[in-house]
């Protein structure tokens, strides 16, 4: 199954998406309801540390793929998949707003690294933008191998940058 019959499936069941991204923020507002102030303790924060990767993946996977296709493929707005492309984005943000009104993502195990994560798909992105919108080609004696580390020096100096800006 490609990216594009996955797709398919899901436009022609378009109730298969929706009740994931319903029940997502859902499961954080009643979690947070039913925890009663003690959001912050063990078997809540890991609950919690749960729904927000059930959102968040979907979500930056379809916040990228928006980025993606806009960017480089030049899709019109109008064309995009309201139940693949913008639902997981807006579950997401409404998943992350309930979860703050009821514990610091602060105390949430594993979410500094979603920032990390996020910085990391961000800057390559914006890497093959600039590539693809200058159209300059590198013809140099580098090994690929080079190019390669050369990145991921490249991509140190962002996440050092990163913490020094925020934090």
């Amino acid at each position: 199954m490609t990216l594009h019959d996955f797709f398919q499936v899901c436009s022609q069941n378009p109730e298969i998406p929706l009740f994931y991204f319903i029940a997502v923020p859902l499961t954080a507002l009643l979690s947070g309801i039913f925890s009663h102030g003690e959001a912050h303790l063990s078997p809540w924060k890991y609950l919690f540390s749960a729904t927000i990767y059930l959102a968040f993946v979907p979500g930056l996977f379809a916040l990228t793929l928006n980025l993606y296709l806009f960017f480089f493929e030049r899709q019109s707005i109008w064309d995009a998949n309201i139940y693949l492309q913008l639902l997981p984005v807006l579950s997401m943000l409404l998943t992350f707003w309930i979860i703050k009104r009821y514990v610091a993502l602060d105390a949430i195990p594993g979410f500094d690294r979603l920032s990390g994560l996020i910085m990391m798909i961000l800057i390559i992105l914006i890497l093959l933008w600039i590539m693809d919108r200058t159209r300059i080609w590198v013809v140099s004696y580098l090994p690929f191998t080079g190019f390669i580390v050369f990145l991921v020096i490249l991509l140190v100096i962002a996440r050092l940058i990163w913490k020094r800006i925020f934090r």
